[in-house]
């Protein structure tokens, strides 16, 4: 999205090729979008960016600094409103409020004011210091300071609560509409920033006044069954919840800072249904090898990756694929994700000493075909695994690792002994999720020699080939992107590998074994194969492999 701006400004005229090209330059190496690295180098002022950006984002663009708004118009958005939101009402057409915003994710905006007005708002794209100054000289220069007096102002107790209670329901209900995997709650700088993880990028989405944190933090404390007195030690809680007929479970954590509690609100939505091994991102040759994988008798399967990557995701799709009435599968969680009929879930609760290595003992004792550890933490969970792994249980579960092959010395580095690693581990699957293109946008391009090479691409493959990338529309909110799919590392274990295992080797000299066997298919080969098939672009599989090479894109 970021270089179709600038392609747009080199088209008019605005900048020249070499200033793009500077601009680029800093932009990869800073935080900095395109059109705020244009402006540090000098190149351009604020209110061309602001009309390209609104061009590209298919806003309508206003000068605030010229004209007139009328007072009947001014009047329509409440000064508390306005100076919170940061938006201003510049026209009224058609039974429509047109209002102004200084960026175009701040869209979502108009459904608030939808909301609290009851008429139809649409936004215009306005420079930012020209809001700010638009602000002032409209509703005076009282700032966050007069907004924050005249809502504490509200009255007691009942009355404050009401609009927190609001606040926090619109909250959870516009994170749902905008697809976001968790909401972050962050005080600082006399404010309170409240940020969306929408496709796995975060988003600024609203800046609270800064008296609001104490009884927003409070609520969901209380939601989450939280001690609402402790403020000095991190705390973890779930909320569950119904928004629109869509069951929602949140796993909230609270961690103390020097600003205050920042809050994490991690969503789950349960009405969405279970995805298939083939929804994922498996292609067809890595979709027959996990099926094959996932049909042995006996043997431990590991997927890895952070958190967030998707892992408990794929087991789910694993456990969908052998659920049948002749199999007793049985799972230990924390917490269980998605009720799946016909498997025993069994949820964890350390507070009564109920782990995961308590749940697997008693679990042996029921005869189960399959096992499902959500997480191996620790020594006694992973032997108690890889014991039942061992004496003819299929077994599932996750490990925190970088990529497949970490996964074996990292059960030996918590305890375990080799021997055991080596005999129970059938395969491991390392994951990724990168953002998918957004269908209603994407554009074609050939790519450059250097960009191929990084993809490990041979001239001969992409000859007449041409890649994807971002553009950015209403659909996709600019970003060019929507929804994610999954890219996958996978190991096989032969005789081989299992000698080195047990030998203790170095994780370097198992991997090269595994590749020159053929038995470990990389996550950059999974990306390119994708990028070539135009699900998502070089530039995504490249962050995500942590690719060294700059490569423009």
């Amino acid at each position: 999205m970021s270089q179709f701006l600038g392609e747009m400004m080199l088209a008019a005229g605005a900048i020249t090729a070499e200033q793009l090209r500077e601009a680029m330059a800093l932009h990869r190496t800073s935080a900095l979008h395109i059109g705020e690295a244009l402006q540090k180098l000098g190149f351009v002022d604020e209110v061309t960016v602001t009309r390209f950006l609104a061009k590209q984002q298919g806003m309508p663009f206003v000068d605030l600094d010229k004209g007139k708004i009328a007072d009947a118009v001014i009047a329509r958005v409440s000064q508390e409103i306005a100076l919170q939101q940061e938006v201003l009402p510049v026209m009224e057409k058609d039974r429509k409020l047109f209002v102004a915003v200084d960026d175009p994710l701040k869209r979502i905006v108009a459904d608030q004011l939808h909301f609290i007005l009851g008429v139809e708002v649409a936004c215009a794209l306005a420079a930012p210091a020209a809001l700010q100054r638009a602000l002032r000289r409209y509703y005076g220069a009282a700032g966050e300071e007069e907004v924050a007096r005249s809502m504490k102002a509200q009255g007691g107790a009942d009355d404050t609560d009401a609009p927190i209670i609001r606040l926090v329901t619109r909250m959870f209900r516009d994170a749902l509409e905008m697809r976001a995997s968790d909401i972050h709650v962050e005080p600082g700088h006399g404010r309170v920033r409240i940020r969306y993880r929408v496709d796995g990028m975060l988003r600024d989405i609203a800046e609270h006044p800064a008296h609001l944190h104490s009884p927003l933090v409070s609520r969901l404390k209380i939601m989450a069954a939280m001690d609402i007195a402790e403020k000095r030690k991190p705390q973890d809680g779930r909320i569950g919840f119904s928004i629109d007929g869509r069951e929602v479970d949140v796993r909230a954590s609270i961690l103390p800072g020097n600003h205050g509690e920042t809050m994490v609100l991690r969503l789950l939505d349960r009405s969405k249904s279970l995805l298939s091994l083939r929804d994922l991102g498996f292609e067809d040759e890595d979709y027959r090898w996990f099926r094959r994988i996932i049909k042995r008798p006996n043997g431990i399967v590991l997927v890895t990756g952070p958190t967030g990557s998707g892992k408990t995701t794929t087991l789910y799709a694993a456990l969908s694929e052998l659920n049948r009435p002749d199999v007793k599968i049985i799972t230990a969680e924390d917490p269980v994700e998605y009720h799946i009929a016909g498997i025993n879930q069994v949820q964890v609760h350390p507070r009564i000493g109920l782990s995961f290595g308590r749940i697997l003992k008693a679990m042996l004792r029921c005869a189960p075909n399959i096992i499902l550890v959500g997480e191996i933490r620790d020594a006694e969970t992973a032997e108690i695994a890889i014991q039942a792994a061992l004496t003819g249980h299929l077994v599932f579960s996750t490990l925190h690792t970088n990529d497949a092959t970490s996964a074996l010395t990292r059960l030996v580095d918590i305890g375990v002994k080799p021997f055991l690693v080596s005999a129970a581990v059938q395969a491991v699957i390392a994951q990724r999720l990168v953002r998918r293109l957004c269908n209603e946008c994407a554009t074609e391009y050939v790519p450059a020699p250097t960009e191929a090479r990084a993809l490990l691409f041979e001239a001969s493959v992409i000859q007449g080939r041409k890649f994807r990338r971002p553009r950015g529309c209403r659909a996709c909110e600019g970003s060019g992107y929507r929804g994610r799919i999954a890219l996958f590392e996978h190991m096989e274990m032969d005789s081989e590998l299992r000698d080195l295992v047990f030998r203790r080797e170095n994780l370097e000299v198992i991997r090269s074994a595994a590749e020159r066997s053929g038995r470990l298919s990389t996550l950059l080969v999974d990306g390119a194969r994708k990028v070539l098939a135009g699900s998502t672009s070089a530039t995504e599989v490249m962050r995500v492999t942590r690719l060294a090479a700059e490569v423009e894109v």
